[in-house]
């Protein structure tokens, strides 16, 4: 009788942690989820700004069309990409799409010295310092859903119910120009 009582005590007691395991699971999964859709308000100002700031180095820039169409080609595929991986590797593209615009504006320095160019640009800046501080937290919150995706014994339940290792939103291919020193020219 007393092993019956302690074979029904071990098994409440692996079945609780089963459960506290998945729920732990689940609540990391949802962080992860919630931490993008903080990514996702940044991202909706920065595809509102783009379009201005393209249409205003239009005026200036005539002959960089291909480096402007690049631009609103990513944004397009920014804002039509589905699944959370799927706007990490578009937002990484428009990034680097981005970056080219900035290189390309360095030509123009009247364009520089424009009012409306400099409150876009300051616009901009601020979305894209927002966006990599919810960026951190995103990859914060994926780091720790890997975690425990990934180590015993959660590991175990986290393969029977679907849990799978998460993409970090990281810089791409803008990580090979950050890891350069910066040219000075005087």
């Amino acid at each position: 009788m007393i092993g019956l009582w302690i074979s029904i005590g071990v098994i409440v007691l692996l079945v609780i942690w089963a459960v506290t395991l998945y729920n732990r699971l689940v609540k990391l999964r949802n962080n992860r989820e919630n931490a993008f859709a903080d990514i996702d308000v940044q991202l909706k100002q920065r595809h509102d700004l783009i379009p201005q700031l393209v249409a205003t180095v239009k005026g200036y820039a005539t002959h960089e069309k291909e480096t402007l169409e690049r631009v609103m080609a990513a944004r397009n595929g920014a804002m039509n990409a589905g699944s959370i991986n799927d706007k990490i590797v578009a937002e990484n593209a428009l990034s680097s799409a981005l970056a080219g615009l900035r290189v390309t504006l360095e030509a123009y320095p009247d364009l520089k010295a424009n009012q409306n160019f400099m409150q876009l640009q300051e616009e901009i800046s601020d979305v894209e310092n927002k966006l990599a501080a919810v960026r951190r937290y995103f990859n914060s919150a994926t780091r720790e859903l890997n975690n425990a995706v990934e180590t015993f014994p959660s590991n175990i339940f986290a393969g029977m119910f679907g849990f799978r290792k998460e993409m970090m939103f990281d810089l791409g291919e803008q990580r090979q120009t950050m890891d350069k020193a910066p040219e000075i020219n005087f």
